[in-house]
């Protein structure tokens, strides 16, 4: 399966757009982003838990990101709320479910091999700093390499002259809104830039981000019928 497969081109991922797809567990669907691969798949997606669903046991070959966006999602080394940000390293194991509900942005097979560190942060308690420009918040959460990945708070009004991506960058919209020249980007929009692109962003509105950087082209892929 190859979604959104071409990273030398713009990808744009819409609320209104959106499909969902079974996954092989029970209650368990997906929004499918961008994708290569198969059931095991270099992959971004948005993932949703209904109440009392969980997923089968299983090994993280690519490793695995995710962002809590709503419910409770959980496993067996804890419970981790909205706003939970996690690092699952390429060969860690987990068996995850969630009791309420929840939607998770989960990011699989995009670790450089050499990031081994696991990482739990709950974002709602950690300090935000000044960001690239008047009225922009950041909360880092990773870096590693040339990769990283942050969450942004706009206020309303607030824009960047113009930003270039050497190693291409995604966004994915919070709440609120954000655009550029080529669009806008209400809550739960995913935009991906390859790398050298140019934009000057802008939020009328105010809106708050996850954003990641440099980790274009990727790295790895899983191997053909893995």
């Amino acid at each position: 399966m190859r979604i959104a497969a071409d990273f030398a081109r713009r990808a744009v991922g819409l609320p209104a757009q959106a499909q969902w797809h079974a996954s092989p567990e029970t209650g368990v669907i997906r929004r499918m982003l961008d994708r290569v691969g198969g059931e095991i798949a270099r992959a971004t997606s948005v993932v949703r838990y209904a109440p009392g669903s969980r997923f089968a046991a299983h090994t993280h070959g690519g490793g695995e990101e995710l962002l809590v966006l709503d419910g409770v999602f959980g496993d067996e080394h804890g419970l981790y709320p909205a706003g939970s940000y996690l690092r699952n390293p390429i060969g860690t194991a987990h068996a995850p479910y969630s009791e309420p509900g929840c939607t998770l942005l989960v990011k699989l097979w995009q670790f450089d091999p050499a990031d081994r560190q696991p990482l739990m942060l709950d974002t709602t308690v950690a300090g935000w700093s000044a960001g690239p420009a008047a009225g922009i918040e950041t909360l880092p959460l990773h870096r590693f390499g040339a990769e990283r990945v942050a969450l942004q708070r706009w206020r309303p009004g607030s824009r960047l002259s113009k930003m270039h991506y050497p190693g291409g960058a995604e966004f994915y919209v919070l709440d609120g809104s954000f655009e550029d020249e080529e669009g806008s980007y209400t809550q739960d929009a995913w935009l991906r830039l390859p790398p050298g692109a140019v934009h000057r962003p802008r939020s009328p509105a105010g809106c708050r981000l996850y954003l990641k950087t440099g980790h274009l082209p990727p790295r790895r892929l899983p191997a053909p019928g893995a």
